[in-house]
């Protein structure tokens, strides 16, 4: 199963592009993931508007780029960014990257990441255009922090019904057809001749499928506590000899037609 923990991270902020009130909460978060060895963040420190970052950079030791707005309309910020990130890729001492931004200008610059087998993480508003998202390993929203840090979906194999409330705060989206569809596709992708589907290979598909799945886009704080609620699978919690460690294993739920039990011609 694949885990991101041991990365070595460079993760690069676009102050221009994302509000800096929960960086603490954002830090926690790539912690889940790997470990940052390049801290860095992108404006022109003269502006006014970037003024909140400021006391936020030495709380977190966040290397400034200064870049100074050549010409009004263009974010010269984006363009340092994108230089510095291939200059860090070229040194090999990284294992991916985390872009911190809302600016699908910055797409080009993921993907050209993933073909040189970087991970790509992406941090950034729910405004985020898809092209941005779609081009990330994962990309998780930072209204999501905003409730307090959850578990990767990659560990839910290991949570019991005893675990976490069903709940979270306010969903960003709405469970509709759409994600129950993706969910009962990736269950019949990876099932075996039972139809059981190991948790953790679920959440590993979902997420290539949709980079910016994440059970608390849905009020969820795992990925258990949401299929329970769509109550169209059947769960699976399988004995592993380690306390309070289980498999979990999911399948659509099996629906028994009643009138194949009657018998035909059934006039009197």
């Amino acid at each position: 199963m694949e885990t991101y923990k041991d990365l070595k991270l460079a993760v690069l902020i676009d102050a221009d592009n994302v509000p800096y009130s929960n960086v603490k909460e954002m830090f926690e978060e790539i912690a889940k993931y790997g470990t940052p060895t390049f801290k860095r963040i992108y404006a022109d420190w003269t502006k006014p508007t970037v003024s909140g970052w400021k006391k936020v950079l030495l709380e977190n030791a966040i290397t400034p780029i200064q870049q100074y707005s050549y010409s009004t309309g263009k974010n010269a910020s984006d363009s340092a960014l994108i230089i510095d990130a291939m200059d860090i890729l070229y040194t090999g001492k990284v294992d991916g990257f985390c872009i911190v931004s809302s600016d699908s200008d910055f797409t080009r610059l993921a993907t050209r990441l993933r073909e040189a087998g970087m991970k790509v993480i992406g941090i950034g508003e729910k405004k985020t255009l898809n092209p941005f998202i779609t081009a990330c390993d994962k990309f998780i929203y930072i209204e999501i922090l905003k409730a307090g840090a959850a578990a990767p979906i990659e560990n839910d194999s290991k949570e019991t019904s005893a675990q976490a409330p069903a709940h979270t705060n306010k969903p960003l989206n709405k469970i509709d057809p759409e994600i129950i569809k993706l969910l009962t596709d990736s269950i019949a992708d990876l099932a075996d001749e039972d139809g059981w589907t190991f948790l953790g290979e679920l959440g590993n598909l979902m997420l290539k499928k949709k980079p910016d799945f994440d059970s608390r886009n849905y009020g969820f704080p795992k990925m258990l506590a949401l299929i329970r609620s769509i109550n169209k699978f059947e769960i699976d919690e399988r004995e592993t000899g380690k306390r309070n460690v289980k498999h979990i294993y999911i399948r659509k739920r099996i629906v028994i037609n009643n009138n194949s039990s009657k018998k035909k011609g059934g006039h009197n």
